[in-house]
């Protein structure tokens, strides 16, 4: 996101509201009374008396019902989350339906067909623009600036006003943006720094490093057992995962292949179709190959390019902060397999510029006809304040140790939390004074020193220390911020008319002419890509694109 760090005040997001009416329903409430509840006597808190009745969809998976399985006595209905909103807000949480994968999303398909939503649905930006301009929501404009508490104002601007223009609509806020964190997209090198002792290799500080190392890994047997049966980068079908994904590696060619960003003009560009990518795939192509790249990689998602990893036939990759997890996977084979984040690089060992997608995804949109829109943002003050406020009870509503936080039916969260964590504890291993540890940071760090203590379980701890630690990712995205290396994507608009038709059909070509270019086909294909990308659609989203940007970027912060 092209926005900056730091809190923006209360003001900036009143100043992108200033369009407001307000809404019935608020008359209604009261507050509890009661001194268990007087930290919530703030209208952003307040109780409905008598309560009143908010129903939901709910998707479900295979993580979300085995974590209610370890909870006797909660169920996706009765939790400790409803019982609190129920409680504190007056506001009882219902489903109407509950459905896993496809099922999930082929009702909700049927229902935006039909008319027939819940008083609050969840929606990415095209869907929340497709519902907006049916007419199915409401504005939430009036509601979020009268009941959003400051605090709630300050954590959904973290990285900026993006989030908000990706759910303001002909300038109505039509949902309420459940902030994703864009500067956790940030990439770093995984490596097996055992592998590179074995061979005598240094850490890389440019491309040229990479490649020889990604060489070495394929031909010299870095694991030592007499067998060709490693490589030298792990690379999935979809080239951008989070893990195993080339954006990390493409920006060291300076090309952003997922990203809009702006030219020397000031014009905003898609970065997919410029010229650097086309040198970056020509040497992944040479990597190819060359036996480097896993040969079924194009058939293969994360789940199956991961097992190379837990098996110990690669040693390198690009991911983010949570790789680590990925990366001690091959340590339950090889105990001794020892793995390193480290900064990414470029061909001219120059800092590169470190590109971060527009994250948040999700939005919050509410049903015309319901009476109370602001009761989705009380739901999204309580759950902040009870997981990062005054009155936050995190070991109870965040982490028990089990992801309790799942079981609500809203889930904000800080987009810096994890970087501050981070902060935490480095500070306090530098002084001492384990006093600065909040919740979320004092729970990792006890992580990290179950690890480093050798206690039983000990293993659990590694990855933590991998990320979090001293020589972790998050010192690494320190460093990056400090150095002004992050590169926010510019363009956080919603949907445009022509993306709407025709985005997923221009990725998809994208995804696939690289792939193939990758396995072998002729560089010139990707002249012919961006040829048909402007005519098929692209050149219009540019168009509209510098459209928004013109009336709008200036505005962002």
């Amino acid at each position: 996101m092209n926005k900056v760090k730091l809190l923006l005040t209360a003001l900036l997001i009143v100043q992108l509201l200033t369009s407001c009416d307000h809404r019935t329903g608020a008359n209604q409430e009261v507050s509890s009374g009661s001194e268990a509840d007087a930290a919530y006597q703030e209208p952003a808190l307040s109780q409905y008396n008598p309560a009143i009745e908010l129903t939901f969809a709910r998707e479900t998976d295979d993580s979300l019902e085995n974590l209610i399985s370890q909870l006797p006595g909660e169920t996706f209905e009765d939790n400790r989350w409803n019982r609190l909103y129920e409680q504190v807000l007056g506001i009882k949480i219902k489903y109407d339906w509950v459905a896993k994968g496809d099922l999930y999303h082929q009702k909700l398909s049927g229902a935006f067909a039909s008319g027939d939503i819940p008083d609050v649905v969840r929606v990415n930006a095209q869907q929340l623009r497709m519902l907006s301009n049916a007419g199915l929501i409401q504005d939430l404009s009036a509601a979020y600036e009268q009941y959003a508490s400051s605090f709630t104002k300050n954590i959904l601007s973290q990285e900026g006003t993006g989030p908000f223009e990706a759910a303001t609509v002909d300038g109505r806020l039509m949902g309420i943006p459940e902030t994703s964190s864009s500067i956790e997209g940030a990439m770093f090198i995984w490596l097996r720094t055992d592998w590179l002792e074995q061979l005598g290799l240094k850490p890389p500080k440019t491309m040229d490093d990479v490649l020889a190392i990604s060489k070495a890994f394929t031909e010299n047997d870095p694991d030592n057992n007499g067998i060709h049966d490693t490589f030298g980068l792990a690379v999935t079908q979809y080239l951008f995962d989070p893990v195993m994904g080339l954006a990390g590696f493409m920006a060291g060619y300076e090309a952003y292949p997922n990203l809009w960003i702006k030219d020397k003009s000031g014009k905003l560009l898609y970065g997919g179709i410029q010229p650097e990518v086309k040198e970056a795939l020509k040497v992944l192509q040479n990597m190819y190959r060359d036996g480097q790249i896993d040969s079924e990689f194009g058939l293969k998602d994360g789940l199956k390019e991961e097992k190379l990893i837990a098996e110990s036939h690669i040693g390198m990759f690009y991911g983010e902060q949570w790789g680590s997890f990925l990366a001690q996977t091959s340590r339950a084979a090889q105990p001794n397999a020892e793995w390193q984040a480290f900064p990414i690089v470029s061909v001219s060992g120059e800092e590169p510029k470190v590109p971060l997608r527009f994250n948040t995804s999700q939005f919050l949109a509410v049903r015309k006809a319901y009476p109370h829109p602001e009761a989705i943002v009380k739901l999204f003050n309580l759950h902040l304040e009870k997981n990062w406020g005054e009155t936050a009870e995190y070991e109870t509503y965040y982490s028990s140790p089990f992801p309790v936080w799942k079981l609500s039916p809203v889930t904000p969260f800080p987009a810096m939390k994890n970087l501050e964590a981070y902060r935490q504890i480095a500070e306090a291993e530098r002084t001492g004074d384990h006093s600065v540890l909040k919740d979320e940071a004092s729970s990792i760090y006890k992580n990290i020193q179950a690890y480093r203590s050798g206690m039983v379980n000990k293993e659990s701890g590694w990855g933590w220390e991998r990320t979090y630690g001293p020589s972790g990712a998050f010192a690494i995205l320190d460093q990056y911020t400090e150095k002004k290396q992050l590169l926010y994507e510019s363009f956080v608009g919603p949907p445009t008319e022509t993306m709407i038709v025709k985005q997923a059909i221009l990725y998809n070509q994208q995804i696939e002419t690289f792939v193939n270019i990758i396995l072998g086909s002729p560089i010139d294909e990707f002249d012919r890509f961006v040829e048909n990308w402007n005519k098929l659609g692209g050149g219009r989203i540019t168009a509209e694109v510098n459209q928004w940007y013109a009336e709008r970027g200036s505005d962002l912060k």
